[in-house]
């Protein structure tokens, strides 16, 4: 026994945010970088030479809105351009259906506000025939795609031309031909079976990836780390992405290890690839994206890469912000508007302006009214339902007899 040790008690350290509601919003601790100064590498880069990567920042957009750096994926302005639309056409269905929610037309809503340029950044970027496998903020994927408004609105209110006929809750989106797996309230399961659908993929030979994205606060669930292991054990052709917005819900990034280090980092110890990227930057998005991909196809394995943003509205329409953050802590995130930065960038290249931007949300606000009157000719929340009978279809190829038992008791 040793009687020099010290007598000192042990303290548990309780992560706490920077700022709690009355107190000054600030980002201070964050890890930024500036823009272009991270060099990009070979996607065939041995892992072990890239380590460096999960404790910067990839960062393409500048604070004027130009373009630095060798993450610049160098679009052409009418692929920015249809970038642009995909995000603004995600923002103005959020503001509609939010509205609609409080009007009583759906039981639950989820808004995208300022993360629209991951989902419209990793859509864009991929291939038709890769699948994501979504956290919630995922609308703008499907937004990027073309996938029809008055399904989007059917399924949000639950009606009889649900094109999910019931099966999940508002905004659980679920759209195999648009590469858009099912969403799921339990977002952990999803990145396993992203990397599963991976592994299926190089099993048969074919050349398609996977996307897996979860939120901060996945990250701290053991579906987490077992996916990582299967990944890095099999060189999975994934792409694993983690939403870093700061809030899992009301509890601040810190909970899942955010303090302790980059969520980018988490792959350094499975011999992945690791970014960090900012998140409301749409070019950096594509970027990593594209570099991942390549990599990936190379038969290289999956990268992780965290996109840096913020949760500008609440969790959900169940969530009241206020209550835990300060109410002015978006307008104090260093990082800006993913929607103003890309318009920005494209009136600096002389390939858009005020007043078209003015046009475009008018326009947009135009479609998504026409898709919710078509909706709500259907039905709003418990005005139209499906059928009762659709809950024995499609849960087995034939049916068991406990399903024949249960529709002969409903005498349907």
């Amino acid at each position: 026994m040793n009687d020099d040790l010290p007598d000192a008690p042990l303290r548990l350290h309780i992560p706490e945010p920077k700022a709690r509601p009355g107190d000054k919003a600030s980002f201070a601790h964050l890890r930024l970088a500036d823009a272009g100064v991270v060099s990009c590498p070979a996607p065939t880069t041995p892992e072990d030479q890239l380590r460096h990567l999960p404790h910067t920042l990839v960062r393409v957009l500048d604070d004027g809105g130009d373009a630095r750096g060798e993450w610049d994926p160098r679009l052409d302005d009418t692929v920015v351009l249809a970038a642009l639309e995909a995000m603004v056409r995600t923002r103005v269905f959020d503001e509609r259906m939010f509205r609609a929610h409080r009007q009583g037309k759906t039981s639950f809503y989820m808004k995208s506000t300022g993360e629209e340029a991951i989902a419209v950044g990793l859509s864009l970027a991929s291939g038709k025939s890769d699948m994501c496998f979504p956290t919630y903020r995922m609308l703008g994927w499907l937004m990027a795609r073309g996938y029809p408004l008055t399904d989007l609105v059917n399924q949000i209110y639950s009606n009889a031309a649900d094109p999910l006929k019931g099966r999940q809750l508002p905004i659980l989106y679920s759209a195999r031909d648009f590469g858009f797996y099912s969403l799921s309230g339990n977002l952990g399961s999803r990145i396993g079976h992203a990397v599963g659908w991976a592994m299926a993929s190089a099993y048969r030979g074919e050349t398609s990836l996977a996307l897996g994205i979860v939120g901060d606060g996945t990250t701290a669930e053991g579906a987490f780390h077992e996916a990582m292991t299967f990944a890095a054990v099999y060189h999975a052709p994934a792409i694993l992405c983690v939403t870093n917005n700061q809030w899992a819900i009301s509890s601040f990034a810190g909970i899942a290890g955010g303090e302790e280090t980059t969520f980018a980092a988490k792959a350094l110890a499975y011999g992945i690839p690791g970014l960090r990227v900012d998140g409301n930057d749409l070019l950096a998005i594509w970027g990593a994206a594209r570099w991942a991909a390549t990599r990936a196809r190379a038969n290289l394995g999956a990268t992780l890469i965290e996109f840096v943003t913020y949760r500008a509205e609440g969790h959900s329409t169940s969530d009241d912000p206020t209550q835990y953050r300060p109410h002015d802590e978006a307008k104090a995130w260093p990082l800006g508007d993913p929607v103003e930065r890309l318009k920005t960038y494209l009136m600096r290249r002389q390939a858009w302006s005020e007043d078209r931007h003015q046009e475009l949300i008018e326009r947009l606000g135009h479609e998504v009214k026409q898709a919710m009157k078509a909706g709500e000719a259907v039905g709003s929340l418990g005005a139209s339902k499906p059928p009762v009978s659709e809950m024995f279809e499609g849960v087995f190829s034939t049916a068991d007899w406990r399903l024949i038992e249960q529709r002969a008791e409903l005498g349907i």
